[in-house]
């Protein structure tokens, strides 16, 4: 009987790992990345939240978009990943990220380097009467 995963949606998770170890994510690994700036020991500040492995190849999943960041993004020392399940589709793992990037949008704590600030998707579900009906 196979084993029962103890999440339904990351399947394995590394955190604070050094900038050089970025080599060590398995090839092809699919989900959620967090680039930090590691001003102390106790302090991790925010300054890119990312997916990979969305498209229908991979490009080179987590590993191959911290290269990219190694090359673009200066002011990074230490990376997260959150690696989904296989059965978690290219659409789940945008959701994922349109998440985390509403909910750190207005954090004046992080200076986020993505362009991207949201997901049309979420702002038309808050917008649709769903809501409003459930509220009277």
């Amino acid at each position: 009987m196979p084993k029962q995963s103890l999440l339904r949606l990351i399947k394995r998770w590394k955190r604070y790992e050094p900038r050089k170890n970025r080599t060590r994510v398995p090839g092809n690994t699919r989900g959620v990345y967090v680039l930090y700036n590691n001003r102390s020991a106790e302090n991790h500040e925010v300054v890119y939240i990312g997916v990979a492995g969305i498209g229908k190849t991979g490009g080179g999943g987590i590993q191959g978009r911290l290269r990219t960041h190694d090359r673009r993004i200066r002011n990074w020392t230490h990376y997260s990943f959150f690696e989904v399940h296989d059965n978690i589709t290219s659409e789940e793992i945008r959701e994922l990220e349109a998440l985390l990037l509403g909910i750190f949008r207005h954090d004046s704590r992080i200076a986020l380097a993505n362009k991207q600030k949201g997901s049309k998707k979420l702002r038309l579900l808050r917008k649709s009467s769903h809501w409003n009906e459930a509220q009277q």
